[in-house]
């Protein structure tokens, strides 16, 4: 059995199997419901990484695959000829190795539906169920994202921010976060709608010696408030209360032992112990580093039916909404959750461990 799995009181697949959220996107439009059911707080669990039974080689991947190949020096991995359906435990446990280090993995033309994706989710952590957004009716683990050019409140919403704004890595306010986040987009508007990603790794290696230093000794507040400020502006019900929590701002990723930096525009709010001048000084400047990283950035153009996997303690992510007037943009996302955010004095960097390593051959 799978480290993760947990038992459905009912099968997600009786209730589900028969629904087309692709077709209910572009025939109804929104099919999302917002329940006012209230959740309890979210209890401490233990979490056990697969990517830490991965092969170095990710020979279970690479053999089966048609092509392999990286988008950039530093993050992003696409792969044809593998249906996220059919993967092997070892192939899941080669991916989540392969994401851990690469940051973010693409698949084009997958036949994943979200019952699947439920299942695949679940053998990475334990689900996370949004406080607010809606979901497909039944399946409350599953975050759809739909973004109609005939509504004109969401276009005016996102025209009054900076794309910059948008940066942010998936539920960083909960005191487990993301591991893990799985997104497939299904209907594409005919220009625009790509999603940025950028490597944590990397984000810290760019820094000077004495500023990484500094800021190992740190942590930072990071809070839901745009969710609240959202449901209260939308009117929808908050199904659990939005909570607070400190995470350092360079965390060690447990399975490749990299330092990333983990502070974004999106959920941090203030570094804790500094003034609110000196905080809001030096987020500024983190931010600003983060989002003009285009050297450790990858760009990704969206075709139907395309599915990434990403790691969210080693990358950071912003969608584009420049595709108003150009169509409509589907898709939905099952998001595990993994261990509270910690930082390993002993742990290496990328650069840092991958030229030792090289140096040894």
């Amino acid at each position: 059995m799978p480290p993760n799995t947990t038992t459905s009181v009912e099968s997600v697949s009786e209730q589900f199997q028969k629904l087309n959220l692709k077709q209910l996107a572009r025939e109804k439009g929104t099919y999302q419901i917002f329940p006012k059911i209230s959740y309890p707080a979210l209890e401490p669990f233990e979490h056990h990484d697969v990517g830490k039974l991965g092969d170095p080689k990710k020979a279970s991947l690479y053999d089966s695959a048609k092509t392999v190949f990286d988008l950039t020096p530093t993050i992003g991995t696409e792969i044809h000829g593998i249906q996220l359906s059919q993967l092997t435990d070892q192939q899941k446990n080669d991916l989540a190795l392969l994401a851990a280090e690469r940051g973010v993995v693409f698949f084009r033309d997958q036949d994943i539906d979200p019952y699947q994706a439920v299942e695949l989710g679940r053998y990475f952590g334990r689900l996370h169920i949004h406080n607010t957004v809606g979901h497909p009716e039944g399946l409350p683990e599953l975050i759809t994202l739909l973004y109609d050019e005939k509504n004109p409140d969401t276009a005016k919403y996102f025209e009054g921010k900076s794309a910059a704004d948008g940066w942010h890595s998936d539920i960083t306010y909960e005191n487990q976060p993301a591991g893990l986040s799985i997104l497939k987009i299904d209907t594409v508007p005919s220009v625009g709608g790509d999603t940025l990603w950028a490597s944590a790794y990397e984000a810290y290696d760019k820094l000077s010696a004495p500023l990484q230093k500094f800021l190992e000794g740190l942590s930072a507040v990071h809070t839901g408030q745009v969710h609240t400020d959202n449901a209260k502006r939308t009117g929808q019900f908050i199904r659990r209360d939005f909570v607070d929590s400190v995470h350092p701002i360079v965390r060690t990723h447990p399975v490749t032992g990299w330092k990333g930096l983990f502070v974004q525009p999106g959920f941090t709010k203030k570094i804790v112990g500094l003034n609110n001048r000196e905080s809001k000084t030096l987020l500024e400047y983190l931010f600003n580093h983060i989002s003009g990283g285009h050297d450790f950035q990858v760009r990704f153009k969206w075709t139907e039916d395309t599915v990434a996997i990403w790691d969210n303690r080693s990358t950071f992510h912003c969608a584009i909404f420049d595709y108003f007037g150009h169509g409509k943009r589907h898709g939905w996302r099952v998001t595990p959750t993994a261990e509270r955010p910690y930082y390993d004095p002993n742990s290496k960097s990328r650069r840092q461990d991958l030229a030792e390593k090289a140096a040894k051959q």
